[in-house]
């Protein structure tokens, strides 16, 4: 109404002096960013706070005190905003097409609203009971031998729970190759350490684990149901104690261990491997002989190859059809459902209700239908313009990045030169694939919903099988466009940004620059520092793991690496409960860098001019309130104690005080002096990139 009034005004006084030499109309306002003005929430703040005390809460303060954590939710803040965002937005998808005649659809519509349909006809659920799974469960009840459980673990269709997980990746030596991968599984809870920690957090979660498996089982229909139970428990703590911790897990080198499937054998023998792949359907032979196969855990396979083998398979049948019902929980009645989301929506994260029906519908279409979905959410809420944009703010870090690296004082010329090599082989995705995923093999089938997330199972895996032996597919994604993340691969040398991440607060193109840099230029180049992290650091710019630094070089990397996981592991998120910085490593160079090479490609974008003083606050005060501003959150301590236990990123409030306490910028824009809470000395602020 207000630009309205003032057109009206300009038009009266134009009128009035028509016959003197008139006045070209003054411009319109500038578009207002979505948040605040120029785009940071200043309402949010608590400004009694000191930035070098609690930057996180010197940002994001006022609006702590006053948010709340929404039962169906683990957490609040800038990411589940947008994740609701992305949520209402797939939701309008689907409620449009269930709008439109079914002649009217495309293939690809009707199989998202009838999968949708599916789903959320919870009436036709209640009335079929277990009969979707009764013929499931009674080949699993019927398992004999050792054999018949090993071809259960392999089973892409029953998608139960397995000793070794199995999949298609990409060789890390020969990206240009897939590979089959195999790795450690076969736990209920999230890590080792809930089965393993005598502190009374992890004693209670294992109690409470202890009563689902109880309660599934007697739902199900078992009897005898706690003494059952109680051996599930116990085979499952036998194979935490054997299983790697994620520090170990996360070291790209120790997981890379090649060797035929015959070697395989020889180092399990006590699995029946055979078995376990023909259920899978992956050959064991290859154009060159023998299938090679990638194990990760090595040290790991004989002792849990021991375990399965000494384990009765009355136990096992047991134990898959537990875990088979935890994985088809949520297309059964109601009572599984809820069951399942007591302990592992409750209990480990914290959330008190479910999300509604709807909203998991589309969840689970952008699972299984992802890039179905995500065509038609790009179509609708992603435009040209937002991805050249997009484009352009990565070309500056780009440029940020490449002119670090040849200043770097630590490192020698011959390392840097291999570091502006592979920058310069960097592929970037934004929004979108160029080519999206062919559903057509997919049925999906309004009254089978249990078939159809089956059949979607079988889909992704006879589809990853079939090109096995076939060069890599570089152009795919792995995720969809409404997801609100973005990744950095290895392999391929790539960086990704779905289309759902780039939007306010993370992007906003009417808000200050120097809160985008801070905002989204700080995760592009949380992205491009995965490639230079502990293990990014590791590939070349053909994306082959092999080494190409000095070892001088090295050395001096990783005694800088080793300070931050120093620094991360003071950070104590809950009492008692610290940040376990090895774990989070990678993630914690990549935010500590990221910030840092946004914070020059800010100044370069400022080609020489003094940033502008808005509302009392400086360019560079500016751009670190963006930062600050994205990772505003506030979680369960339930959810808190999960993500530091079995998580690769630290929680959002230290993401925020360890990456700005690394970069000098952030000292001289808030005035951080000794004495202050999170202050560093110069000489113990990380500089990596």
């Amino acid at each position: 109404m207000r630009r309205s009034l003032f057109a009206l005004i300009g038009l009266v006084v134009a009128g009035c002096t028509m016959a003197a030499t008139a006045s070209p109309p003054a411009p319109p306002p500038p578009p207002k960013a979505t948040l605040g003005t120029w785009g940071v929430d200043l309402s949010g703040m608590d400004t009694a706070a000191k930035p070098g005390d609690n930057f996180f809460e010197y940002v994001n303060g006022g609006w702590a005190k006053t948010a709340t954590i929404p039962a169906e939710r683990s957490s609040t803040g800038s990411f589940q905003d947008l994740r609701i965002l992305s949520e209402k937005r797939m939701r309008e998808i689907i409620d449009g097409l269930d709008a439109r005649p079914a002649d009217q659809l495309s293939p690809d519509e009707r199989k998202l609203r009838d999968f949708y349909d599916a789903f959320v006809d919870q009436k036709q659920i209640e009335g079929r009971g277990l009969a979707p799974v009764e013929a499931d469960l009674d080949a699993l009840a019927r398992l004999k031998t050792k054999a018949d459980v090993a071809r259960a673990m392999g089973s892409v269709r029953l998608g139960t729970k397995s000793l070794f997980n199995v999949e298609i990746g990409i060789d890390n030596k020969n990206p240009d190759a897939y590979s089959v991968n195999l790795g450690q599984s076969g736990l209920g809870m999230p890590d080792r350490d809930y089965y393993l920690r005598d502190d009374k957090a992890m004693v209670e979660a294992r109690a409470a684990y202890r009563k689902y498996l109880v309660d599934m089982l007697t739902l199900a229909g078992f009897k005898n149901a706690g003494a059952r139970a109680a051996k599930i428990l116990a085979v499952e703590t036998e194979i935490a104690k054997v299983s790697w911790d994620r520090a170990h897990r996360r070291d790209d080198t120790l997981t890379y261990n090649p060797m035929p499937y015959g070697d395989l054998k020889k180092l399990a023998p006590q699995f029946p491997w055979d078995a376990f792949f023909a259920e899978a359907g992956v050959p064991t032979t290859g154009p060159k002989g023998a299938r090679q196969v990638i194990v990760a855990e090595k040290s790991a396979f004989p002792p849990l190859a021991g375990i399965f083998a000494k384990t009765p398979v009355a136990v096992w049948r047991d134990y898959l059809a537990v875990h088979y019902l935890h994985a088809y929980a949520a297309y059964l009645p109601k009572k599984f459902d809820d069951t399942d989301f007591a302990f592992y929506g409750t209990v480990l994260g914290g959330s008190t209700a479910q999300l509604d029906r709807p909203i998991r519908g589309v969840h689970l279409l952008d699972r299984q239908l992802g890039e179905a979905l995500g065509r038609l959410y790009v179509a609708k809420y992603f435009p040209p313009e937002a991805k050249a944009k997009a484009q352009a703010l990565v070309a500056n870090l780009m440029k940020a990045y490449e002119q670090d690296i040849a200043t770097l004082p630590w490192m020698s010329e011959a390392t840097r030169q291999k570091a502006l090599d592979k920058l310069h082989h960097y592929t970037l995705k934004i929004g979108y694939p160029d080519k999206w995923r062919d559903y057509s093999p997919y049925t999906v089938a309004r009254d089978d919903l249990v078939g159809d997330v089956q059949r979607g199972n079988l889909f992704e895996w006879n589809r990853d099988l079939k090109r096995l032996d076939d060069p890599v597919d570089k152009s795919e994604w792995g995720m969809t466009p409404p997801t609100v993340n973005a990744y950095y691969n290895p392999p391929f040398n790539e960086i990704v940004f779905p289309a759902a991440i780039l939007q306010p607060p993370f992007f906003d193109p009417n808000a200050d620059d120097a809160v985008n840099y801070g905002g989204i230029g700080a995760v592009i180049g949380h992205e491009i520092s995965h490639g230079f992290d502990d293990q990014g650091s590791k590939y070349t710019g053909l994306g082959v793991m092999e080494s190409w630094w000095t070892a001088d070089d090295r050395k001096n990397f990783d005694a800088r690496t080793a300070m931050i996981v120093s620094q991360y592991d003071a950070f104590e998120p809950l009492p008692g409960l610290h940040v376990i910085g090895k774990n989070t490593l990678g993630e914690n160079i990549a935010d500590i860098a990221g910030l840092t090479i946004a914070y020059k490609a800010y100044h370069l974008s400022l080609g020489g001019k003094p940033a502008p003083v808005i509302d009392g606050f400086t360019g560079d005060q500016r751009f670190f309130l963006g930062f600050g501003q994205i990772w505003r959150s506030k979680y369960r301590d339930n959810a808190i104690r999960t993500q530091t236990l079995s998580n690769e990123h630290t929680i959002s409030n230290f993401r925020v005080i360890g990456a700005s306490r690394n970069v000098d910028g952030w000292y001289d824009a808030f005035g951080v002096k000794p004495g202050d809470k999170y202050y560093l000395a110069p000489d113990q602020r990380v500089k990596l990139w």
